[in-house]
């Protein structure tokens, strides 16, 4: 059986652009523009790295902490009230459960966050909490294989028997690399464009609607 690992933010959720505004609201302190190489970084790193990065890159607020805390503050507020799944996904993952197929949730996001999100659009009934992955603290970063495969040990299943669904074009190399399927959902190019998405994955989708996930509803 085919079993499923989903990003959450730019793939489940539309809720990059909140992410942006958080971060804009930091740079603005300093007055820095990000170039093309400094935003790919910060796109890898989790939030408690980012913190680090920002104060020490940049001198933003008294300590990685402060950026972390000030981050987490309005990330909860648009998870709670105002962020919304990305169109299709509700069916998409309803399907998918009636049908019974392993599916997760691995992100970067801290797990307050995961669980704001979720809850908010009601996609958290069907992802149990020992199945929603947090990069944050944990050490399971999708620049490491070992996160892939232990993620799949948790679900019980294969490597080549599982997809991964993500806008992030160095989670895409990582599982493709693996021998994982791959599908590249876009979110914005910062995460990564039409053209590099579609270097790692199968194939690539601009919200779940797309007619060339149908064939991976099977009953």
């Amino acid at each position: 059986m085919r079993a499923f690992i989903f990003d959450m933010d730019g793939c489940l959720l539309d809720s990059i652009g909140f992410w942006h505004d958080a971060e804009q609201r930091l740079l603005d302190m300093v007055g820095i523009t990000l170039t093309k190489e400094e935003r790919d970084h910060l796109n890898e790193l989790t939030l408690e790295e980012a913190g680090v990065w920002f104060h020490e890159e940049f001198g933003v607020l008294d300590d990685p902490e402060s950026v972390a805390k000030a981050v987490i503050e309005f990330m909860l507020e648009s998870y709670r009230t105002v962020v919304e799944a990305n169109p299709g996904v509700y069916e998409f993952i309803s399907t998918l459960h009636e049908q019974g197929a392993p599916m997760c949730v691995l992100s970067s996001s801290p797990q307050s966050f995961l669980q704001a999100g979720l809850t908010r659009t009601g996609l958290k009934q069907f992802f149990p909490d020992e199945l929603i992955f947090s990069a944050d603290g944990t050490g399971l970063t999708k620049r490491n294989p070992s996160t892939f495969e232990f993620v799949c040990e948790k679900l019980g299943s294969a490597l080549e028997d599982t997809w991964l669904f993500d806008d992030s074009w160095y989670a895409c190399r990582t599982a493709q690399e693996l021998g994982m399927h791959v599908v590249g959902s876009f979110s914005t190019d910062e995460c990564g464009t039409h053209e590099e998405l579609g270097r790692y994955s199968e194939f690539v989708i601009d919200d779940f609607t797309d007619p060339a996930l149908r064939d991976l509803l099977t009953e």
